[in-house]
Formats: C-alpha cells, structure tokens, sequence
C-alpha cells in the first residue's frame, strides 16, 4: 500500500478522496491553483501545494507540474478524481516512468477506451454485442458513402477521439453523408486533434444504459448497477436514472448488461472506476 496520495484535482471531488484515503491512514496532498488557495480540499489534505496560475492549462492540466509537486512532497501515488488529467495516457506514463503509482486504470486501457474505433473493435473480440457498422476509419467521403449502403441509411459518421457529441453528423442519404463525413471530420480534427471518422447505423430512438464497473490490479470485475441516460440534448445527456426504467421491464435485459460490461472491462484489464455505455433500440 503507498503511504502519500497526491489528488490531482480539485472540489468535491478531490475531498471525497481525501475523507477517504484519512480513513483508510493514508497521508494525503491537495495541489491547487492561484485560484483555489481558499478551497476546502486545501483546508483538508495533509499537505498542499501550489502548482499554477488559475487557467486549467496552466496548473492542473499540466503534467509536468503535477509530477514536481509529487516529488516534492515524497507522493508515491497519484488520485486524479474526474476530468482534468484523468483520462490522459501520457499523464499515466509519466507516473509510472517516475516510479509513482496512478490510482486508476493503466495507460493502455484509457488510450484504448478513448479510441471509439479501438474500442469497438476490442469489445467485439470479447464478444460483446456492437452496433453495426464498419470497424475501421473511414477515410473519404466517397468510401463513407459505399460503407453506407453496406450498413443502411440511416448512418451516423462519428469522430474516433474525444465526445461531448463533437464530431458526430447524422446522414439520410447521400448528399448528406457526403456532407456530413467533411463536417465531422472537420469539427474532429479542431475539437480533439484527431480527423479520424467512424460510421455505424443510427439508432433513431435510442435508449442509452450505462454500467458502473469497478476494477482492480489482480483482474477482479464488479459491476455497480446501472444507470440510463436517454434524456439528452445535443447528444449529451441531461438526465440520469437508476434503475433503468426500460432494465426494469424487460426481463433478464439486466443480466445481460452486466455479464457483457463484464466482459469488456475483462478484456481490456480494466482497473479502478469506469463506464461501459450500451445502445438499446425500443
């Protein structure tokens, strides 16, 4: 067990770890901003330590920062709450370059994860069911085309990288998915630095579950229930429900989610917190 925890984050998030690793007698450090001097998580911790200027990009998005305070501090683990750094690969290397522990998953699972094409390929192999649609990248609008009759209009075109609903374009025919392929890979490219484009059916009512899994370094899976998550805007979601009112009525649709969340975070020997996101069509 390392002795030192460094948060790499800030607000409720980073209090609630705090609470935690006090309990459990470990030694904690808060990092802060120029703006956050006053936080409650700062009041909290064990130690603190100033790592930037207010702008994100300036004190906890950068990685270089947050490594020196580690060191500084003698922190031999790293918890890095949500958002911010926490689903940064080459963050998850650097620790583990500087011997320092990352309270999370490794670098390869969250590269992968974080790669819709990798993903769905992977999930797959596993045997997890997917939505139709083609594997690979789809490289130009004629190509997006001729995989779209393959599939069947109504398609969606959809950035590999990032999300937040960014880089996604829906195409009835083939004026549109001529359209939408060179909007989507445009707004991909700006948003997420990265123009590779996907395309998959659209489901036009979806029903969109989510499952909470928890694992650790020994290859051990939980699942934590599940959670639906239709009510969206922009394809972002609004509004979050537990139980799934459609898990409810449909019997044994349960089971199944959770063996098959199993099974992905398996394959990709998932540990700490994560979500496997599945499509219902009703």
């Amino acid at each position: 067990m390392f002795q030192k925890l460094l948060i790499a984050n800030r607000g409720e998030i980073a209090c609630r770890v705090i609470r935690t690793a006090q309990q459990l007698g470990i030694r904690t450090v808060a990092v802060y901003s120029e703006a956050d001097q006053d936080g409650l998580h700062v009041e909290l911790a064990d130690e603190a330590i100033l790592i930037g200027a207010s702008p994100v990009s300036e004190s906890y998005l950068d990685i270089g920062r947050v490594l020196q305070a580690c060191q500084s501090t003698g922190a031999d683990a790293v918890h890095p709450g949500y958002g911010f750094l926490s689903e940064n690969p080459r963050f998850v290397q650097a620790l583990e370059q500087a011997g320092i522990r990352f309270v999370g998953p490794s670098a390869r699972a969250i590269k992968t994860m974080g790669d819709k094409i990798a993903s769905k390929q992977l999930a797959a192999s596993a045997g997890v069911s997917v939505i139709p649609g083609y594997d690979g990248v789809v490289n130009t609008a004629e190509e997006a085309i001729q995989r779209a009759h393959e599939i069947g209009y109504p398609v969606m075109l959809k950035a590999s990288a990032g999300g937040g609903g960014k880089g996604l374009r829906i195409a009835e025919d083939d004026r549109e998915c001529r359209e939408g392929f060179r909007r989507a890979r445009s707004e991909a490219a700006t948003s997420f630095g990265d123009s590779r484009i996907m395309i998959e059916k659209y489901i036009r009512e979806p029903r969109h579950i989510e499952i909470q899994v928890l694992g650790d370094q020994h290859g051990n899976i939980v699942y934590l229930n599940e959670r639906e998550c239709s009510v969206q805007r922009r394809h972002q979601k609004i509004i979050e429900e537990a139980p799934s009112p459609l898990a409810e009525r449909i019997s044994g649709m349960r089971d199944k989610l959770f063996a098959a969340a199993r099974l992905a975070a398996t394959a990709i020997g998932y540990a700490g917190a994560g979500t496997v996101e599945f499509m219902a069509d009703h």
